[in-house]
C-alpha cells in the first residue's frame, strides 16, 4: 500500500483524480519513489517538481501554502 502524501490538500487531490504516484511520476517525468519522498515529506521538491505536481492534481500552484510542509528545495 502507497503511503499518504503530508499534506491533506495534496492526499485530497489524489484521491479526487484517483492517481497514483506511478501515474503522476510518469506524467511529470520523475521516478516514483522520487514523487512519493515528495509527496510524504521525505524530500522537498525543487520548485519545477512542485509545479508539475500541483498541476497534475489540478492544484493551483500560485496559491498552495509554503510553509514547512510544502518548502521546495532552491
Amino acid at each position: 500500500m502507497a503511503p499518504n502524501p503530508q499534506c491533506a490538500a495534496l492526499a485530497a487531490a489524489k484521491e479526487k483524480k484517483g492517481i497514483s504516484y506511478a501515474a503522476i511520476a510518469s506524467q511529470i517525468g520523475d521516478s516514483e519513489q522520487r514523487v512519493i519522498d515528495i509527496c510524504t515529506g521525505k524530500v522537498k521538491a525543487t520548485s519545477t517538481e512542485f509545479s508539475a505536481i500541483a498541476q497534475v492534481l489540478g492544484i493551483s500552484s500560485s496559491s498552495a501554502p509554503h510553509d514547512g510542509a510544502h518548502a521546495t528545495a532552491g
